[in-house]
């Protein structure tokens, strides 16, 4: 193994009521890909936090050792000093300045008293290169697409004379192509010398590009793993997350025959005056009592526009179509509407549009039908804590108590909130928009087990998912999205990766 560039030895961060790490050590070598997996909560991003000074020397136990130097890092700025730069899963970049702007942001190349523009431009044109990113620098961020935008801030954090890169998250809104060239530009870094630590619930992703992985449970270390010797693999660490094999992380569910049908639509066209273009495209499909269906396509295809949509169309698409819920045509002007039809929403942003983070989880879980609770437009305050303690408990949501912020949850028991919002309304129809993104393997088993307990009672669920074995682990049937047209529909039991991506470009 080569010497250590990162020693972490012995760090303990706590919170109000809630110990995050606790003698964590954790150690990098020079010129590795290194791999930090562990289930949501586990202290990933705080460690990281510790280590890049967004939590400071004095407010953790502990010392960091760097290229074998004792660091009291004081803020983002000390860490980037001496060559470590982080790059989180929700990007830092301003979308109206230009790339090269935001390339040389906060560390602009001076001329006398101004900025030397003509350096810049250069400067940012030799860091597109090194990251293989074809695009004009003056450009401006918002025009790129999410994979381009996330090479454009390795870009940025290069330009710092990068020496060790943490990446949080970074292929989670990504598509396959955008992941695999993000993957590809980590070896190319490698190559250049350039240390990589990679957060990553994405365990295919992580046995295919790691030298080495730590795994992280409950704020420690449980084991450190060379792939080199074989030890990376699968089943070996989900078993070292969750502490459990879970040897099918689809749990079984007896597939039986469909109800009636609870949803239909037909010849549903939607216009987005903003871009001037049809999203949708004669889109028809149904959806029957006590089933899953699930909806696969591309990103951009046209699935979120699809469920936005029926549900009360709070884009503003100009519709064309019909919408039948349990066979009688409706007009479902917002989603109030939707929601008094029996339809819920559960958005692929639950940091964006579905959660209010700075609130705290009962007032997130009965937001969406306050009136249940509610007497002369007053909020019953025990009715609030009974019904928000209730779901809790039924999705079992790690929390000290209903009265915890949101902002303070692990993604997993975020996106369990946001499900419990929508339960809250007691809906026929619930469409789950990338329901599993960004959690782990652990919170993805409990959410698909929570899934189907609502189809064996009986309600009927719309599984939107860019991840391919999770459409195909989890659905009756599969609608294929291509350009805003339905390229196909295929039964559970005939489709496969294969055919569902032959479908989905053509």
């Amino acid at each position: 193994m080569n010497t250590p560039i990162l020693e972490m030895k012995n760090i303990t961060k706590t919170f109000p009521g809630v110990k995050a790490l606790s003698d964590v050590s954790f150690e990098v070598a020079a010129g590795e890909i290194h791999c930090l997996v562990g289930e949501n909560g586990a202290g990933k991003s705080t460690l990281m936090k510790v280590l890049s000074g967004v939590y400071p020397h004095g407010d953790y136990s502990g010392d960091i050792l760097f290229e074998g130097k004792v660091q009291k890092f004081r803020g983002i700025a000390d860490s980037e000093k001496a060559g470590i730069a982080i790059i989180y899963q929700e990007l830092a970049l301003i979308p109206e300045m230009t790339v090269y702007e935001n390339i040389l942001l906060g560390h602009e190349l001076r001329k006398g008293l101004g900025v030397d523009w003509n350096e810049t431009v250069q400067k940012a044109n030799e860091m597109l290169k090194r990251v293989r990113l074809n695009v004009n620098p003056e450009t401006k961020v918002k025009d790129l697409g999410v994979g381009r935008q996330q090479l454009v801030e390795i870009a940025k954090a290069l330009s710092k004379d990068v020496k060790l890169l943490i990446l949080d998250e970074p292929t989670a809104a990504l598509n396959e192509d955008d992941c695999d060239n993000l993957l590809e530009l980590l070896r190319h870094l490698k190559k250049d010398g350039v240390t990589s630590v990679l957060i990553s619930h994405k365990l295919k992703e992580v046995i295919k590009i790691a030298d080495t992985v730590t795994v992280l449970r409950d704020g420690q270390t449980i084991c450190t793993l060379d792939a080199a010797k074989g030890e990376v693999g699968e089943q070996i660490l989900i078993k070292h997350m969750v502490g459990r094999e879970i040897n099918n992380i689809y749990p079984d569910r007896r597939h039986g025959d469909a109800g009636e049908v609870v949803l239909e639509v037909r010849g549903w066209n939607a216009y987005n005056a903003k871009l001037g273009r049809t999203v949708l495209k004669d889109v028809n499909f149904k959806l029957r009592k006590g089933e899953i269906v699930g909806f696969a396509g591309l990103m951009g295809s046209g699935r979120t526009e699809l469920a936005k949509s029926i549900f009360g169309n709070p884009d503003g698409y100009e519709l064309k179509g019909e919408l039948l819920v349990k066979g009688k045509p409706v007009r479902l002007r917002s989603p109030k509407d939707a929601i008094k039809a029996g339809i819920a929403y559960a958005t692929e942003d639950r940091k964006g549009n579905g959660l209010i983070l700075i609130q705290d989880v009962k007032q997130n879980i009965t937001l969406a039908n306050l009136a249940q609770i509610s007497q002369r437009g007053v909020v019953n305050k025990n009715a609030e804590v009974k019904a928000a303690t209730e779901y809790k408990d039924a999705l079992n949501i790690k929390t000290p108590s209903v009265e915890q912020i949101v902002v303070n949850l692990s993604g997993g028991n975020q996106q369990k909130v946001s499900v419990a919002k929508w339960l809250f309304v007691q809906p026929d129809v619930l469409f789950l928009d990338e329901p599993t993104r960004g959690i782990d393997v652990g919170a993805k088993y409990e959410i698909y087990g929570i899934m189907n307990k609502l189809v064996e009672r009986g309600m009927s669920i719309v599984m939107i998912s860019s991840e391919l074995p999770e459409v195909l682990g989890m659905s009756d049937r599969i609608y294929i999205v291509s350009s805003g047209r339905i390229a196909g529909e295929l039964p559970a039991a005939e489709a496969t990766q294969e055919k569902i991506m032959q479908l989905a470009t053509n």
